[in-house]
């Protein structure tokens, strides 16, 4: 996984060379982001395994600058993030689960130091669970763990050039932790 996050790095290194910005999010900025989550927060304890890695990507436009002071600006956005896992029961029974979340969400970003683009927000969204059974042994399943899901994240991003950065967000969709790189369009 670390391999796969550094050579998405180096590739966006490659292309969006450039210097690093002063400020990090404005109005009219798109950054997209995509991101692999650590700590899932829906499939722990021994019964499950081969837990497929949180993936999630968000899409965030900057809708108005100088919120409190010159620092600071508001963004809104897209959020979509996967994982799934498989639960034993027995031997060779169980269930399959998987787990979309679509939302929306809203940040409001502030500047600190020169290249950070630091945030706190909230999203609204679904998560759409999807469970089916394998094996002898077990009859009939349901997936009434879908329903509205709201959080409230932190995160922040480093800007390496103009248009690439590496992203840390804390609480946010699918995993408890996120680590991966933004880049602005």
């Amino acid at each position: 996984m670390r391999k796969f996050i550094l050579l998405l790095v180096a590739i966006a290194l490659l292309v969006f060379p450039g210097k690093a910005q002063n400020n990090a999010f404005n109005k009219g900025d798109k950054v997209v982001n995509l991101s692999v989550g650590l700590g899932n927060r829906l499939y722990s304890g021994s019964a499950y395994s081969n837990v497929t890695p949180a993936i999630a990507g968000s899409y965030e436009v900057g809708i108005k600058d100088e919120l409190f002071d010159v620092n600071s600006s508001l963004g809104v956005g897209a959020y979509v993030g996967y994982t799934g896992s498989k639960y034993t029961y027995g031997p060779g029974y169980g269930w399959k689960y998987s787990d979309v979340i679509i939302g929306a969400r809203g940040a409001v970003h502030y500047q600190f130091i020169e290249q950070l683009d630091t945030y706190v927000g909230l999203m609204l969204g679904y998560d759409i669970v999807s469970v089916k059974n394998f094996g002898t042994g077990v009859y009939g399943s349901s997936a009434s763990g879908s329903g509205f899901k709201f959080d409230a994240f932190v995160g922040g991003r480093y800007y390496f050039t103009d248009r690439l950065a590496v992203l840390l967000e804390l609480g946010s969709g699918i995993a408890v932790v996120n680590l991966g790189i933004a880049i602005k369009l």
